[in-house]
């Protein structure tokens, strides 16, 4: 048996391969806002393909991503209010 599937075993994890820790910290790194070229480096790897693959879209990050587009739009909006003399959230 080697050393790692004997450490699971002494604490009673099944089914974890070695690999399996490199994919969860590169998933976990690629939602830090790493960039691709970060993780390839990180990585060691030469093209994006590789990559890509720990870049996982979830439900939490894609509200994450909607707030943002969304504060964006609003933010936009009030300048183009504040611009023709209307002060926003004000009926004039």
């Amino acid at each position: 048996m080697g050393l790692w599937r004997k450490a699971c075993a002494e604490v009673g994890v099944k089914g974890l391969h070695f690999h399996d820790l490199r994919h969860t910290g590169n998933t976990l790194a690629s939602r830090t806002d790493a960039s691709t070229r970060e993780l390839m480096m990180r990585l060691g790897h030469g093209s994006s393909r590789a990559a890509l693959i720990y870049q996982h879209g979830n439900q939490e990050r894609e509200r994450e991503i909607a707030d943002a587009v969304d504060g964006m739009i609003v933010k936009a909006m009030k300048r183009g209010s504040r611009r023709k003399g209307h002060v926003a959230g004000t009926d004039s």
